[in-house]
């Protein structure tokens, strides 16, 4: 699962890189912010949920969560938008990790997971 979660930040790494050089003539103008965003983003694990993480400046945010084994609602791989740091949004699974097309800008962002 870890390697399926690894592509899911790959995503939003390859989302703010597009993001990032909008509007600019040059690639080099804000790869400092590039690079810095990159290295923010990291995984913890919790007892039912993987937290995807970003900590840039200092400032920790969760940008979604991950179902680690499946229960009533959600299957594993389930992604889940947050709904606060400790908490998912439970009304319904925005993909999954396991699904390819679920593995684009369409679902995932740099700023989370929609």
């Amino acid at each position: 699962m870890r390697k399926q979660i690894e592509k899911v930040l790959e995503v939003m790494r390859a989302d703010y890189r597009q993001w990032s050089y909008r509007g600019w003539n040059t690639d080099n103008h804000r790869d400092p912010l590039y690079v810095e965003y990159k290295d923010s983003l990291e995984v913890t694990e919790g007892s039912r949920y993987y937290k995807i993480i970003s900590n840039r400046s200092g400032q920790r945010t969760v940008q979604g969560f991950v179902v680690k084994a499946g229960h009533k609602k959600f299957k594993e791989g389930d992604l889940l938008k947050a709904a606060s740091w400790a908490a998912p949004a439970t009304n319904f699974a925005r993909g999954n990790i396991f699904d390819s097309d679920t593995l684009t800008t369409d679902n995932i962002r740099w700023t989370g997971i929609k």
